[in-house]
């Protein structure tokens, strides 16, 4: 949506002039994820649980490495610095606005600088756009001779995109270090959403394991005590648990960042 209907006040008896919305089209492409696998017949067969079960084995195998590098595609696309893979779908990091929805939280020092992404999904923003209606599918195990090798053969094939038609639907807090004071912390997320248009709520923040501990710790106070009868005896650290939303906001973590 790029533009609401026309709404007023008017006096009584007098006309209202129709109008609707305006939208404007935008094309997502679709990328072929694919994988391969190919299982020695003879070690298939020597199962201890049977071929089937080493199938399955496989299976489960493939699809997680499936979802593994699709983390990785939405967060930096086609950007191979950081783990993208150039023949799949633009990410965040190629696709967000970079001028406007980005806090920088300072940290200088590159070979360990993370960032969190604070994202609003649905059909006018962040969605994975899924071709033939289905997000991947293994085929049936085959079998034919792999150079040479007479084995059992399964591909995993899929058409997914992702849509990021929304400027205001991804907000980047980039430069997240091991630098003293610069991990994530509460105020820049509220800095973050400081960026979002009002009435819009993002839906998930995501980030990785370290960032989460930064955010954990920055949670954690003490307490210092002193003389007298309503103060603790001794300092005491209040443990914050650990974090799992942010100001009503879900935070997910994951190794894909």
């Amino acid at each position: 949506r790029t533009g609401f209907p026309s709404v007023g006040f008017r006096a009584a008896n007098a006309s209202t002039t129709a109008s609707v919305s305006a939208f404007s089209n935008k094309l997502v492409e679709a990328y072929i994820l694919s994988g391969l696998i190919s299982v020695d017949k003879a070690v298939a067969l020597a199962h201890e649980d049977g071929p089937d079960a080493l199938k399955a084995l496989e299976a489960v195998g493939v699809a997680k490495q499936a979802t593994i590098e699709l983390g990785k595609q939405i967060f930096y696309g086609t950007n191979t610095t950081f783990g993208g893979d150039a023949s799949g779908f633009p990410g965040f990091l190629g696709t967000y606005d970079s001028t406007n929805m980005v806090v920088d939280a300072g940290g200088t020092t590159d070979n360990v600088s993370s960032s969190a992404w604070i994202v609003a999904t649905g059909t006018q923003d962040v969605q994975l756009v899924l071709g033939n209606g289905k997000a991947m599918d293994l085929s049936e195990w085959r079998e034919e001779t792999v150079s040479g090798v007479p084995s059992f053969v399964a591909d995993l094939t899929g058409w997914i995109g992702l849509q990021v038609v929304n400027p205001y639907s991804v907000c980047r807090i980039k430069k997240l270090t091991t630098d003293s004071g610069m991990g994530l912390t509460d105020a820049l997320i509220a800095e973050a959403l400081s960026k979002f248009p009002v009435g819009m709520q993002p839906n998930y923040i995501f980030c990785n394991r370290r960032s989460r501990m930064q955010l954990h710790k920055s949670r954690t106070v003490t307490l210092y005590g002193g003389p007298g009868t309503s103060k603790p005896a001794g300092s005491v650290e209040l443990v914050a648990p650990m974090p799992t939303e942010a100001f009503g906001i879900p935070i997910i973590t994951t190794d894909s960042i």
